[in-house]
């Protein structure tokens, strides 16, 4: 299940929900009990080793320029 950020605009505290992705939009109380609530944007790193490897060989990856 997908976990989102939400920032209380009262008490500026920051908390984060694991909810379905239906449901990401609906209004998110925060631990203190305010109701006015703003969803924040996250970014999503991603690693691994699936990038294909830099070219080698010159400037152009393969020996095809003129010095």
């Amino acid at each position: 299940m997908p976990t989102y950020a939400y920032r209380c605009r009262e008490c500026t505290d920051t908390f984060e929900l694991q909810r379905p992705m239906s449901e990401s939009g609906a209004p998110a109380p925060c631990p203190e009990g305010h109701s006015d609530t703003v969803k924040l944007l996250t970014t999503v790193a991603l690693t691994g080793s699936a990038a294909a490897p830099a070219p080698s060989g010159g400037c152009c990856g393969g020996g095809c320029c003129s010095n």
